[in-house]
């Protein structure tokens, strides 16, 4: 949909209108002044949503749940602040309990808790459960991260993106909890935003949410899968954002939907940010301000890899030419275009400068390749992906490049569809070699059963020589980082409009350090 370019860069005063107009809070997310229920009766299971663990140090890790008897229907708990009980143990049993405590559930933040667990021993798997009253959560199982300057010798994680409820069943995270994964990156699009519709599964809420309450019950009805709770209670997970989680292909302050008042707009984006932190095992320091929530991050496994997780979504300025496939054009090369916004990327080079890691790797959202979507001597480019964005696209690839970034890696979601690229400060330039590789995973769910490329392989091999796989089927990809070598596996469900789907490897690739580029291992 064509929508007005309102402006590259979000005006203060209407970010500071939005802040305002939104119920949002920018503490911790309960008052001292509250009165808080200790050792309470609900008369129901208040763990429906399970358990979470993430962002993890060498020492630390953050715990989460949240109390919702009746998750779908704004959770079922009383408007007091509860008590809850938390509890991290060497062992499955708890016999050995190395840090326990109590924290607050506040109507605030819907009776999430977020508990940033410090003193912990590096590189070690720990368990974690909470309580209220006699009721106990399930046990979850995280682990820290090797001590800085440590030299791991393996890392094992999966990344994925775009689980659509009402597209199929979550079968992909059945296979994924069975994995001896150290960490799940998740690249966006854990929620879809639309209206209820029939599906293999039906969304509750007849219409596209925009309230507080709306995200929150959404939120809370993908949390209820138990597929997607037992992965989250496997290890911890690293999580950013992408659209749905707000607005369909939303660009800053601007919506999808033509003619909305960016002021408005801000306003549900805060709502959807709130809720957004209120699901996920976010430390306290990415609680929403009004509209904004700093959630670009690192995680450092030793000395091996280092993490940059980027948003690709809140600081972008609009997509050009009215976003869609579209050939390039001036604003595709406007110098003040941006996808990261100035903040974020001067944090992005400045990490990437100083890092010591053997891999470095960019998680986010978007496809960067430059890829040409039409066959013959026409061209069609995604305007919501780094192609609309050339100049700032360029602006990391050349930096990474130039000061010689050791092993860059770069993995997104998004598009529903597996992809295997290398990466090249030219794409014009026949003759570049690549800076870069980049690992695009499919959707969980997204698209039903999939299988059916929109655009068949070989006119997109032949049209983007630097395109080295492509796949449309559903699942995750697996990787396996080495100081000698990143492998990339591409695990694959044949459906998901049905249970019971077995895995399969449908392709793996390799880069080798010391050397950019992708090949098939």
């Amino acid at each position: 949909m064509l929508r007005r370019n309102i402006g590259r860069r979000m005006d203060r005063r209407v970010f500071l209108a939005a802040s305002a107009s939104s119920l949002l809070v920018a503490s911790r997310g309960w008052s001292s002044d509250e009165v808080v229920r200790k050792n309470l009766s609900l008369g129901a299971n208040p763990f429906t949503l399970g358990v979470a663990s993430g962002d993890p140090t060498a020492t630390g890790l953050v715990i989460w749940t949240r109390l919702a008897p009746k998750p779908t229907e704004g959770g079922g708990m009383p408007s007091d602040a509860v008590a809850v009980r938390w509890e991290v143990a060497d062992d499955e049993s708890f016999k050995k309990i190395v840090r326990q405590g109590e924290g607050v559930a506040s109507p605030t933040l819907a009776h999430s808790v977020h508990i940033e667990v410090e003193g912990l021993q590096p590189n070690r798997w720990y368990f974690y459960r909470f309580a209220v009253g006699s009721d106990v959560s399930p046990v979850g199982r995280a682990r820290t991260m090797p001590a800085d300057g440590s030299s791991p010798e393996r890392l094992r994680f999966a990344f994925a993106s775009c689980q659509h409820w009402e597209a199929g069943y979550f079968t992909a995270y059945e296979h994924m909890a069975k994995s001896d994964l150290d960490l799940i990156f998740h690249l966006g699009d854990y929620i879809y935003e639309g209206p209820g519709r029939k599906g293999v599964r039906t969304h509750t809420g007849s219409t596209e949410i925009k309230t507080l309450l709306d995200y929150r019950n959404r939120h809370a009805q993908y949390k209820t899968d138990s597929f997607l709770q037992s992965v989250h209670a496997k290890c911890p997970w690293m999580v950013t954002w992408d659209d749905h989680e707000v607005d369909n292909n939303y660009a800053g302050e601007i919506s999808e939907e033509e003619n909305v008042d960016p002021r408005d707009f801000l306003v549900r984006r805060a709502a959807a940010y709130q809720a957004y932190y209120e699901h996920m095992p976010l430390r306290h320091d990415t609680i929403p301000s009004g509209p904004g929530m700093k959630l670009y991050r690192r995680v450092r496994f030793g000395n091996l890899a280092e993490f940059s997780l980027l948003d690709t979504r809140q600081y972008r300025s609009d997509q050009p030419f009215g976003d869609g496939l579209k050939p390039l054009n001036k604003s595709t090369i406007d110098p003040m275009a941006t996808m990261l916004g100035s903040d974020q990327e001067r944090w992005l080079f400045a990490g990437l400068e100083v890092s010591q890691c053997r891999w470095n790797v960019l998680a986010q959202q978007v496809m960067m390749a430059h890829v040409d979507f039409s066959p013959g001597k026409g061209e069609a480019f995604s305007m919501d992906q780094w192609p609309g964005y050339s100049v700032a696209r360029r602006r990391v690839l050349e930096f990474i490049a130039q000061k010689q970034i050791a092993n860059p890696i770069v993995l997104t979601g998004d598009i529903h569809s597996n992809w295997c690229n290398d990466l090249l400060v030219d794409f014009d330039d026949k003759e570049a070699k690549p800076v870069a590789s980049e690992f695009v995973g499919t959707s969980i769910t997204s698209g039903g059963d999939g299988g059916k490329l929109k655009f068949p392989e070989k006119m997109i091999l032949d049209q983007n020589p630097f395109v080295k796989f492509q796949n449309s089927k559903r699942g995750y990809v697996e990787c396996t980082v080495t100081p000698k070598q990143w492998r990339s596996d591409y695990q694959m469900v044949d459906f998901v409009t049905k249970p019971g789907a077995p895995l399969k490897t449908i392709a793996s690739f390799v880069v080798e350090a010391g050397t950019a580029g992708v090949n098939r291992a």
